[in-house]
């Protein structure tokens, strides 16, 4: 067990293999359970923590300052924050940035996310590296009672994220409309989408920088929830077709999203994923799909275009891959990882239907991905020309 520091503990976190390190709380007190993973991104955790993707999972940030320019409503990626937990080196500082709102902890607190801080990251980041991705419990006990053993048990008897669809937590209720676009300095936001051709996007757990990027290629947006049937898609009058990031199994998912992929595909309409959607995109052409040692999530992963021969800078958060065992033949990989060899993207050979694991949106190069929406749009108008 890590050395408590020097005040008094007020938070614990519990791995499966029984290791616990004791540090300080922040943000809301309880006890929460989930995947534990680590985020090698230097900015973002705002963004980090509403991303969708994240459902499941408890966030260890290997940068040690998290929290110094705290929180605004223009950095979300969700209405909701869905991870689970933070786990942070350095205790919060005051927020410094003229953007601030609310100081993280606060933030954390108002959307029942539980914190631990003060605790060593790099040892964490170490064991998930050599071991593997690991379920995990953390309390944040503001009394100071921490029931050790209690935590221990959580952590062990969680089933974990294979064969687990989260999508239901996170998908949209309804259908709507989407007419914002990007970022214009400290104007805001612009708005668009009200012309252009129609994408009708599956939201599995969009995050809504990709939406933005979407409307600024020129598209007009529909987001519906992802147990839409391909009938309801097609319905709509799509010229394209937007399947969307989001958390959990894919194969989980797939169960009930993948038939309705696959004849969205045999209706003949561009088609372009990220993320979830890229691996339920392979599922439907006849890939299959596989759990990571411990995923890949951060900013800073090169990834290399087959096509072209670029390298891409790209970010990153998934725990499952397409395997490259048994790949049929009408589906091509574009893109690798330079880290570790994984297919980052695919496309069925002759359509106009490709994906991509890493997040374009998410802007790490800052722009190295964003000819993926215009090469979505060049599908789309060649297939009304």
């Amino acid at each position: 067990m890590q050395s408590p520091g020097p005040s008094r503990p007020t938070a614990a976190l519990a791995l499966k293999d029984g290791t616990v390190f004791v540090g300080r709380g922040l943000g809301a007190a309880g006890v929460t359970v989930g995947e534990l993973v680590f985020n090698t991104a230097m900015t973002g955790y705002e963004e980090i923590l509403t991303d969708p993707s994240y459902a499941g999972q408890i966030v260890t940030f290997t940068f040690p300052h998290v929290g110094n320019v705290g929180t605004n409503l223009e950095d979300v990626e969700s209405a909701t924050p869905v991870a689970r937990g933070a786990v942070l080196r350095a205790e919060v500082t005051s927020p410094s940035s003229w953007r601030n709102l609310r100081p993280l902890g606060a933030w954390l607190e108002a959307h029942g996310i539980p914190a631990i801080v003060g605790v060593d990251t790099r040892r964490i980041t170490r064991l998930l590296r050599d071991g593997g991705a690991q379920n995990a419990a953390l309390v944040h006990a503001p009394d100071g009672i921490l029931d050790i053993d209690r935590v221990r048990r959580e952590a062990a008897s969680w089933p974990g994220l294979l064969g687990m669809d989260l999508v239901p937590e996170v998908t949209t209720r309804q259908r709507y409309a989407w007419r914002e676009g990007g970022w214009t300095g400290t104007v805001g936001w612009r708005s668009g989408g009200a012309a252009g051709p129609h994408v009708v996007a599956l939201d599995y757990g969009i995050k809504r920088n990709i939406l933005r990027c979407l409307i600024d290629v020129g598209f007009r947006v529909t987001a519906v929830p992802a147990t839409t049937s391909a009938e309801e898609v097609l319905a709509l009058r799509p010229d394209g077709i937007f399947l969307s990031n989001g958390p959990g199994d894919p194969a989980a998912t797939g169960t009930y999203a993948v038939p309705q992929i696959r004849a969205l595909v045999a209706s003949g309409k561009p088609v372009f994923g990220i993320c979830l959607g890229h691996q339920m995109l392979g599922l439907a052409l006849g890939a299959r799909t596989e759990k990571m040692r411990f995923g890949h999530h951060g900013a800073n992963h090169p990834v290399h275009d087959l096509t072209t021969g670029k390298v891409e800078i790209t970010s990153q958060n998934h725990g499952f891959a397409i395997a490259d065992a048994d790949l049929p033949a009408a589906v091509e990989v574009t893109h690798r990882s330079l880290f570790d060899g994984t297919i980052q993207g695919i496309r069925l050979r002759g359509r106009p239907v490709f994906s991509v694991q890493y997040h374009p949106e998410a802007s790490p190069g800052p722009h190295d991905s964003h000819y993926l929406f215009r090469r979505f749009m060049d599908h789309v108008r060649a297939g009304a020309a």
